[in-house]
């Protein structure tokens, strides 16, 4: 398999249609040079999330395409639904995305030219000087933004944004780095692992849209005590008060 795309779902019934009218285009045109698996996790949806999108997808007769479906029982947290993902995946290049289009699905295509030969992954970044957010709530960039800007106080300063979910990853990093988040930390947290195993990381420099269907799931405050907990934990490795910064146990 050349190429695996996970998208986690959680309560996303309402996506479903957009997934099939924007997505699934891009998927075919995708396969027209290799083969694509494509990995939807339910994350434990009550709204018949799982159901619908098998509606849409399991018939899928687009050639080169296989289309999978995991689900969890109960809701487990995003961090376990990209667990999921990456153990069912067998791409050599994975690709990870939201199910609500905040990032347009079109550029999958133009952010896996940036995976060069010594690129190991490829980072989604609005807040690169050449990215831009677009109708986004102020509380969610707040958030965001602030917890990038100690990431790169911490981590580094050429990367700009920590928080997106739209990746591109070399098998390697999946097989490799550790997290250990069950929840929205956890891209966060395999980023930073990944630069701090002198992974090669490129931006992709983007546009992050607000979205249209559906709600949020993030759990703000349990988000904002995650990303201090894991800070705090860097911190302490910086200063060489904590030797194993990959044991650290976070939210």
């Amino acid at each position: 398999m050349d190429l695996t795309i996970i998208i986690p779902c959680y309560n996303e019934i309402d996506n479903v249609p957009k997934l099939e009218r924007e997505f699934f285009p891009i998927v075919t045109t995708l396969a027209s040079t290799r083969s694509v698996e494509v990995i939807f996790v339910d994350d434990g949806s009550t709204d018949g999330t799982l159901t619908s999108l098998k509606t849409a997808f399991i018939e899928n007769y687009a050639p080169n395409v296989l289309v999978k479906f995991e689900a969890h029982v109960k809701n487990r947290g995003l961090g376990e639904a990209i667990r999921t993902g990456f153990t069912a995946s067998r791409g050599e290049i994975v690709v990870t995305t939201d199910s609500d289009g905040t990032y347009r699905f079109e550029e999958i295509i133009s952010m896996l030219a940036y995976l060069q030969p010594d690129v190991d992954l490829v980072t989604a970044s609005p807040y690169h000087p050449e990215g831009g957010v677009k109708n986004v709530p102020g509380y969610r960039l707040v958030l965001s933004k602030g917890s990038s800007f100690l990431y790169r106080l911490l981590v580094s300063w050429h990367i700009h944004t920590y928080t997106a979910l739209f990746r591109v990853y070399r098998r390697k990093i999946i097989d490799t780095v550790p997290f250990q988040s069950t929840g929205f930390l956890a891209g966060t947290e395999i980023l930073v692992n990944s630069l701090l195993m002198n992974y090669q990381v490129a931006e992709y420099p983007t546009v992050l849209h607000s979205r249209v269907a559906g709600v949020s799931k993030a759990k703000i405050m349990r988000t904002i005590r995650a990303h201090l907990t894991f800070q705090w934990h860097l911190l302490r490795y910086r200063l060489h008060l904590a030797p194993a910064i990959f044991k650290q146990q976070t939210a």
